[in-house]
């Protein structure tokens, strides 16, 4: 219900604050806890795409067993987004994230102490768990409490968490890989633990899901069924998202090492400064998708990508390495900037919780092979490294543009409830 204002001749509440004023804290603070709760599962997904060469050593196998890990991992994201996007439909979004946050933080802690491979592996796939829950779960709670005509920008900040938590994983693999080993760096993984207490105390309910919530279990299971159209369609655009994400990322580090024989501290570097090019572009696409449209922007971030390709896959100098990427992470995290708004707008009310984290997720398994399907093919079938990353990303980037191209938009809808 909406906070109303003391009745004249009311004592005034020390703790009093104008509707206004409350909705805009409480957007602030979800923003925050949405963004750190990506930013943090992020930075422990990336750490083992960039350490996998040393934890390859660590466990005494090749770098592609390591790398079934990301795989794992992928696969076992749309688990964790039915399980919690279920629960955030039926109980509200605030108890299941906090669950969320503690249980991937305990993962990444106990992944620091993994014995060997076969033990590593189940543990990533326990993340994935958590991983496959938080995003669903964050993005309804902020998409939910933000001001509709702010919605691209929010929804670009929320979505590069994923790029400043590659940022950080780089950064911490330049500080720590080399003095400390691998198995340092996942005891940072401890830290989301500390954002649940945050949510706990500084983060109310979700008006929308008090409106519209399901009032059992069955109810909601009929509201799901009755959008199987739009969950196909959202299934296929994640699909090419995520393909166009970690067929650009995930292999990078391994490509840079391997293939061009750059240092770990100097690759961590590139991977910086992408990284920051993926911010900017997810920031800077996002606010256009609000006076523009979600589609018109993420058409145009993926043409950018497309004509980097070449410059991406191709150079050999350490500066063209750098530009090269910059602008290739600024273009594809560019078209995610535009997610979290666009999926949860075209998302019913009743289902929001479950439906863009689930087709999030289930896009993620689709385009889950791609990191070992490049892996392969350039170190079991010796297929160049440039041709591989690059002929990968250009199938991919067409095939996204075709995908957002037959699909539609709802920018700046009104939950329920909501002003704009």
């Amino acid at each position: 219900m909406a906070e109303q204002s003391p009745a004249r001749g009311q004592v005034i509440p020390l703790d009093y604050a104008p509707p206004a004023a409350t909705d805009l804290r409480q957007a602030i603070f979800a923003s925050t806890a949405g963004f750190m709760g990506w930013t943090l599962d992020a930075f422990d997904f990336f750490l083992v795409v960039i350490a996998a060469p040393k934890i390859a050593e660590g466990f005494h196998v090749q770098v592609t067993a390591v790398m079934a890990s990301v795989f794992l991992t992928l696969c076992f994201r749309p688990v964790g987004a039915f399980i919690f996007g279920l629960l955030a439909d039926r109980y509200g979004r605030r108890i299941p994230m906090m669950v969320d946050l503690v249980f991937y933080s305990a993962v990444e802690v106990a992944t620091a102490f993994a014995p060997n491979l076969k033990t590593f592996l189940i543990l990533r796939a326990l993340f994935g768990i958590g991983m496959g829950g938080e995003w669903g779960v964050g993005a309804s709670l902020v998409m939910e409490k933000v001001p509709a005509k702010f919605r691209g920008v929010l929804s670009g900040f929320l979505q590069e968490g994923y790029a400043f938590g590659y940022l950080l994983a780089a950064a911490a693999a330049y500080a720590m890989l080399d003095r400390f080993g691998w198995r340092s760096m996942f005891l940072l993984g401890g830290l989301p633990a500390l954002l649940a207490l945050f949510v706990r105390v500084a983060i109310k309910e979700s008006e929308v899901w008090r409106k519209t919530k399901a009032e059992s279990w069955s109810q909601l299971g009929k509201a799901i069924g009755s959008h199987w159209r739009i969950w196909i369609y959202l299934t296929l655009l994640m699909a090419m998202l995520n393909f166009s994400s970690h067929g650009t990322q995930d292999v990078y580090p391994t490509f840079m090492k391997h293939y061009r024989g750059l240092p770990a501290k100097t690759y961590a570097t590139v991977v910086i400064i992408m990284m920051v090019g993926a911010i900017v572009g997810g920031i800077l696409f996002g606010m256009a998708s609000d006076k523009f449209g979600r589609r018109l922007m993420m058409v145009i971030a993926f043409v950018g990508a497309l004509a980097a390709v070449p410059a991406w896959a191709g150079s050999n100098q350490l500066h063209a390495i750098i530009v090269s990427a910059f602008i290739m992470q600024f273009f594809v995290q560019g078209a995610w900037g535009i997610i979290p708004a666009h999926i949860s707008e075209l998302s019913p009310d009743q289902v929001r919780g479950f439906l863009p984290g689930f087709s999030y997720q289930c896009g993620n398994l689709l385009a889950a092979c791609i990191a070992w399907l490049q892996t392969t093919l350039a170190e079991k079938y010796h297929y160049p490294y440039p041709r591989v990353m690059g002929v990968s990303a250009a199938i991919i980037f067409v095939g996204a543009i075709v995908i957002i191209s037959l699909g539609r938009e709802r920018r700046a809808v009104l939950f329920a409830g909501q002003q704009g």
